[in-house]
């Protein structure tokens, strides 16, 4: 199954959905009026897409209406998606890795894949022949320290841990000087994974970044948030302080092979103009994917590639 069809296949749920509701606006209004643009923003909210969103989409649909009749779902579906590219993030690099060694902190709450996620980046580095170091900084569970040691043997780099219950900047602060005298050029940190209505939490990661940055100015190059798809506006709330404590520079979906509606991830990009920057697909290490904005806008609303 090639990168389109598994994200087709895991956005079903959303995509199913919304060809069913964009059927029925068609038949049950002769215009885009106002009754068909509040009936609108009630389908893109239920698909996840977001309020907020799902207003400015509709907004900009009273701003500028189209040009012709809609007469069909897939005009729907392409209007929305054009509409969308306007609204959305420009589509980024997968990753800025700047520095010698480029530090990149990966963060999320538990159960998102992000210990997974990090050796999945981890083995996508190695393929472009970056040297590749990974810091076990979340000692709080003796269980994520044994599973990114197991990940790293798996991939072939070395993993940098201490005992559970260690001081995750230390820990970081080991990883940065193996890297620096084993002239590594990527350092990938794991975090624990923080509730983030937990403040004290928080401010940890704060604490690790100014680690970080006093050891290697300029570091981290990148922040990145994993986020499970399936998780809809809890996802968005998650993304909003993480963003605030860390300055976020990109986003992992992450369980994009299931149920997930992954609407949200378009809340989460326009609310906040972060870029998702890697999609998860599945289990296996290169199922880790980068994005491709359009390739996910035509697979959430059901369009093919000859829309």
């Amino acid at each position: 199954m090639g990168l389109f069809d598994k994200i087709r296949a895991g956005l079903s749920k959303t995509r199913v959905e919304l060809e069913t509701r964009f059927t029925a606006l068609v038949h049950g209004y002769e215009r885009i009026d106002e009754d068909f643009l509040e009936a609108l923003e009630e389908t893109l909210i239920t698909a996840d897409v977001g309020v907020q969103t799902a207003l400015a989409l509709t907004d900009s649909l009273r701003r500028q209406p189209p040009e012709e009749k809609l007469t069909d779902a897939r005009a729907v579906a392409r209007l929305l998606r054009d509409r969308l590219r306007e609204l959305l993030p420009p589509p980024a690099a997968a990753l800025q890795l700047a520095g010698q060694p480029a530090v990149v902190l990966v963060l999320g709450v538990n159960g998102t894949g992000k210990t997974t996620t990090v050796a999945k980046l981890a083995a996508h580095l190695k393929s472009q022949g970056r040297t590749v170091v990974l810091a076990a900084a979340d000692t709080f569970r003796a269980a994520a320290l044994e599973q990114l040691v197991l990940w790293s043997e798996r991939v072939g780099v070395p993993c940098i841990r201490q005992k559970s219950g260690a001081d995750p900047s230390a820990v970081i602060f080991d990883a940065l000087a193996f890297a620096v005298k084993r002239n590594a050029d990527t350092v990938l940190v794991d975090t624990a994974g923080r509730l983030h209505t937990v403040a004290n939490l928080v401010e940890e990661l704060k604490k690790i970044r100014r680690v970080i940055e006093r050891q290697h100015p300029g570091q981290p190059c990148e922040v990145l948030l994993v986020l499970d798809a399936t998780c809809g506006q809890n996802a968005l709330q998650q993304a909003r302080v993480f963003h605030e404590a860390t300055q976020l520079t990109g986003l992992v979906l992450t369980k994009l092979d299931g149920t997930a509606k992954g609407g949200i991830g378009l809340a989460i990009m326009r609310e906040l103009q972060i870029p998702v920057k890697f999609i998860g697909v599945g289990e296996q290490l290169d199922d880790l994917r980068p994005f491709d904005r359009d390739a996910f806008l035509n697979s959430l609303l059901g369009i093919d590639d000859a829309d």
